[in-house]
């Protein structure tokens, strides 16, 4: 059975190099306020160590606050670098998260790519892929059962007679959505996840490509394709699309010039990040005018079969002022027209 569409919101956490990030954090707060009042069904908060040249708090205490400041919303990890820590460790702290949020939370994977990630935590990049799978094994394992043993195939952990206690509020746990760019990637979200969560640089030509890639793996995991399909992307809506790309350029642009800087992993058919902004955008990013971004969310729709559309509509430098109009533009102009169109 497929699940309602439901729209979410990202939270960054982040700011510019000297910026307030006081003031930030305050601000975050009263955008996931603001995304509660409105009718939102989720919200995101991102994670990277090391996310210089900006400044980002960290996603398990935001995460935590958020359970009081949104007591109605679905909260997304969104993603945890799981290669980066120990099983028992992410196990207990989203059991607990999932108890505080009264059983609303997602968890979020991924691989990770950053070398400066991998170097300070100690992990091979090489072993990445391999310690990924073994923690999430374990990490069922650790919700759903009382004890566990377990080697890690990789070597890097030991469960002996290990238990997550409290469990999670969400039976059988809650959702585990696996981000993946690469084929290889999403061909172990179809196997390892609950489901494949899109990420949001990807050019839509080469998702359409990758989505046939996971049906035939789920196909030959013997697993239905999820109820659930996640996508992220970045979204900005004003009255005309040249007024859109005029106010969130300066933002997303240089948000995707650092994207290219940490050398993010990308398909070889993506055309990739090092574009001027114009070019960039593409079928990339949905940006536009209320009608032309919700013709563009029903074409994805329909294209892929996504059904939870992950927003991210702030970018580090950008005033508080139009970050929250634009997330009154699309609850009040944008999901009506696209819940229409369903």
């Amino acid at each position: 059975m497929t699940a309602p569409f439901q729209f979410g919101l990202v939270v960054r956490g982040q700011a510019e190099p000297g910026e307030d990030i006081a003031r930030r954090f305050q601000e975050t707060l009263a955008f996931v306020r603001l995304a509660d009042r409105l009718g939102y069904d989720s919200v995101t908060k991102t994670a990277h160590y090391s996310a210089h040249p900006f400044q980002m708090l960290q996603l398990v205490p935001m995460l935590a606050r958020f359970t009081a400041e949104a007591p109605r919303l679905r909260l997304n990890a969104g993603v945890v670098l799981l290669p980066l820590l120990s099983p028992l460790h992410v196990a207990e702290e989203f059991a607990t998260l999932d108890v505080m949020s009264g059983g609303k939370i997602i968890l979020g994977v991924g691989l990770g790519y950053r070398d400066v990630e991998f170097k300070a935590f100690g992990v091979p990049r090489a072993e990445r892929a391999r310690r990924f799978e073994d923690n999430l094994i374990a990490l069922r394992r650790l919700r759903t059962e009382d004890k566990v043993t377990m080697t890690a195939k990789s070597g890097h952990f030991e469960l002996d007679d290990a238990s997550c206690l409290p469990k999670p509020l969400q039976k059988p746990h809650p959702p585990i959505w696996v981000g993946a760019n690469a084929d290889p990637a999403i061909a172990r979200a179809a196997r390892l996840g609950d489901c494949w969560y899109i990420g949001p640089g990807v050019e839509i030509a080469t998702v359409e490509r990758q989505m046939a890639l996971y049906r035939r793996a789920l196909d030959g995991a013997g697993k239905p394709f999820p109820a659930e399909l996640p996508m992220r992307r970045e979204v900005f809506v004003a009255k005309s699309r040249d007024e859109a790309i005029r106010l969130c350029a300066p933002y997303l642009g240089a948000k995707y010039k650092a994207y290219h800087a940490w050398h993010q992993d990308l398909p070889p058919d993506d055309g990739g990040f090092d574009q001027e902004f114009a070019s960039l955008v593409g079928d990339r990013f949905l940006i536009g005018s209320p009608d032309e971004v919700a013709e563009q969310i029903l074409a994805i729709h329909r294209r892929l079969g996504v059904n939870h559309l992950v927003m991210s509509t702030e970018w580090a430098g950008m005033p508080e002022s139009l970050a929250l109009d634009t997330v009154e533009m699309i609850a009040t102009e944008l999901i009506p027209r696209v819940r229409q169109g369903l």
